[in-house]
């Protein structure tokens, strides 16, 4: 395991010659050393019976077999020793007039432990009982050749710091699998070594099921299984290697190859403990089910490995899903959850009348098409909405013309107020110079905003419904009792990365072309508060993220400080391999500074926020997810933002 806790796992399928143990042991240990040369893993799984072949079938009870099986191991061992790495293979072993299907752990060139299969099936086209016995409950020892080993299922493997657990090929697919248990005892990384044969459907539902025992198990699951040169006499086997991470798969090889073929994966055993430790009712399971009744065996890890991420994608936007099909599910979701908790606080209250803030920026955008949906979901009158455009000093005419546009389009109220004559009247109550374009000349603009809104919605029996989103409360880039105000927030869950996502999805679903035309422009429209004046040529003068920073990145920060509690240390190290050719690393560690120190100095407002709809893993609700001190310091993480080179 890297200094930053990453640890570097391969699953390998490599070709088999049923019952030639010296061939297969070579090409096994020709797959060490061409992996650890590239990869310098820090674990290699290989499948089940891979040094014998799986579809050896009454060969298995053939002494010629058994004991060649061990006499191969030479090589394997060799590999080992050469390159200091831990190596799980399959092979049969006999104990006490006993045979056992086993995966056998080889470290430093010599075997440390051997754990058998647990549940031997005999079923369809398995008929494995014939063979081998299933796993015994005690843990002992067992001969690999001349070395007596650790044997049991209640083994882990401590590799570096990381602990491994085993489990072969059927052990999965129990109602209580072995891979649970060792998880509960503190396995980081599971092992699967299988031989599975391939049906029609099949690698669906395994991918499945590997995704969702890492989910479970909030860990790592290794799995390699049989490929090209077992046996075709009744099944084939496409030599399968997948690897997940607390469910989601993260390694997969092309199917089907004629040759040895192999995965990696950088495994983030960081983000595992942290889950663990955040979740406590894995803990009380631990506890319940007497998970700790464990024994580990040492095994070695290479050296000098770099603290890279070569054998891992990190997602610049992890708020937005990469794939089409999934970003379109996603949106359905989100939105359905905003309209849900909208429609219940109106009937909850017996509210039939909404006053939004319409700016024709993509927020209030978002919020005004939440609503309207909202309404046609009650059955009440899009009439009901009032969306209120208040023009100030910084208004450009494209917002403006959007927000009308949208209005107008959607069939709700409209009711323009322009702001100016009320906000220079406030400087001159105050004696505030409206040529100092301060703090006070842009806050008083939406302090004004939001005292409209709140009276018009006294006066219509309605409530305001918030527009700010949930990138905006991380960093405080909200007016106090301003816009940082409202009945009702209809966003406070969502990302801002996200929010242009949602505006586009309600854009492709539009009803005419006028309305996708304008929630286009929205779109790409540039952030902005529109608090100080345009340019000369009546653009946007105050672009947002050329303040704070862009958003991209500080959703990137907050996702990571949130989800997974990192430091800014490891942040950057993912945000480096996220954004490498996007960003340099001056700009992102100014950019980390500057979100860590908005962020501890801005928790005031998230301690008052209306209540909202939490739409996903990472919420700042003071209610809910989210729990700090208005008055803690940031020093050490700006200390170490400022030591990052």
């Amino acid at each position: 395991m890297t200094e930053s806790g990453f640890f570097r796992a391969v699953a390998a399928s490599p070709l088999v010659a049923p019952a030639d143990c010296r061939a297969n042991a070579e090409e096994i240990a020709r797959m060490i050393d061409e992996i650890c040369t590239e990869a310098q893993p820090d674990l290699i799984v290989f499948p089940e019976m891979c040094i014998t072949g799986y579809t050896c079938a009454d060969l298995f009870h053939n002494s010629t077999l058994l004991d060649g099986a061990v006499n191969a191991l030479e090589p394997v061992k060799l590999a080992t020793a050469k390159h200091r790495c831990t190596v799980l293979v399959g092979m049969p072993l006999r104990r006490s007039g006993t045979l056992y299907n086993c995966a056998v752990a080889i470290s430093c060139g010599a075997p440390v432990a051997a754990v058998p299969k647990t549940y031997v099936p005999n079923y369809n086209e398995f008929y494995e009982k014939r063979w081998w016995a299933a796993a015994p409950l005690a843990t002992g020892t067992i001969a690999v050749g001349d070395i007596e080993v650790a044997f049991g299922t209640r083994l882990l493997l401590d590799c570096g710091g990381v602990r491994v657990g085993v489990e072969v090929c059927e052990d999965l697919w129990t109602p209580a699998p072995p891979s649970g248990f060792a998880a509960m005892a503190g396995a980081h990384v599971v092992a699967n070594l299988s031989a599975s044969d391939d049906l029609i459907g099949k690698y669906a539902y395994l991918r499945s099921l590997v995704a969702q025992q890492s989910a479970r198990c909030s860990c790592a699951y290794v799995y390699a299984s049989a490929g090209y040169g077992e046996s075709s006499t009744d099944l084939v086997f496409d030599g399968k290697t997948i690897i997940a991470e607390n469910g989601n798969i993260v390694a997969v090889n092309e199917r089907w190859q004629h040759r040895s073929q192999w995965v990696a994966s950088d495994i983030d055993i960081q983000a595992i403990e942290r889950d663990r430790m955040h979740m406590g009712s894995f803990a009380d399971c631990a506890g319940r089910n007497g998970a700790r009744d464990y024994t580990t065996v040492g095994a070695v890890c290479p050296t000098g490995r770099a603290d890279e991420l070569r054998y891992r994608s990190v997602d610049p936007h992890p708020f937005v899903p990469a794939d089409n099909d999934n970003l379109n599910s996603h949106c359905d979701e989100i939105t359905n959850i905003q309209v849900a908790g909208l429609c219940r606080r109106l009937e909850a209250t017996g509210c039939k009348s909404l006053v939004v803030g319409i700016s024709g920026g993509l927020d209030s955008t978002l919020a005004l098409l939440v609503a309207v949906a909202a309404f046609d979901r009650l059955g009440l009158p899009r009439t009901g909405i009032l969306g209120i455009t208040m023009p100030g000093f910084g208004t450009t005419s494209r917002t403006h013309n959007n927000a009308v546009t949208l209005m107008q389009q959607l069939g709700v109220s409209m009711k323009e107020i322009r702001i100016a004559p009320a906000v220079r009247q406030h400087f001159a109550d105050i004696g505030h110079d409206p040529e100092v374009h301060d703090v006070t000349y842009e806050n008083s603009q939406a302090r004004e905003r939001t005292q409209i809104l709140m009276d018009m919605a006294n006066r219509t029996g309605g409530m305001v419904l918030g527009t700010g989103d949930l990138s905006e409360l991380a960093l405080g880039w909200a007016t106090y009792n301003g816009d940082h105000m409202s009945m009702y927030g209809v966003n406070a869950g969502v990302p801002k990365t996200l929010v242009a996502h949602l505006v586009a999805h309600f854009a492709r679903t539009a009803a005419d072309e006028t309305t996708r035309r304008t929630l286009l422009d929205i779109v790409a429209t540039p952030i902005s508060p529109e608090l100080l004046p345009p340019t000369v040529d009546g653009e946007i003068a105050q672009v947002t993220e050329d303040f704070v920073g862009p958003y991209e990145l500080h959703d990137f920060f907050l996702y990571y400080m949130l989800r997974y509690g990192f430091s800014p240390r490891r942040i950057y190290l993912l945000a480096r391999k996220a954004f490498a050719g996007s960003y340099d690393d001056a700009t992102l560690r100014k950019w980390l500074r500057t979100f860590f120190r908005r962020f501890f100095s801005q928790q005031f407002k998230r301690s008052c926020l209306p209540d909202g709809p939490k739409v996903g893993s990472v919420c700042l609700s003071p209610r809910g997810d989210w729990r700090m001190p208005s008055d803690a310091s940031a020093a050490m993480w700006l200390a170490e933002c400022d030591e990052l080179q």
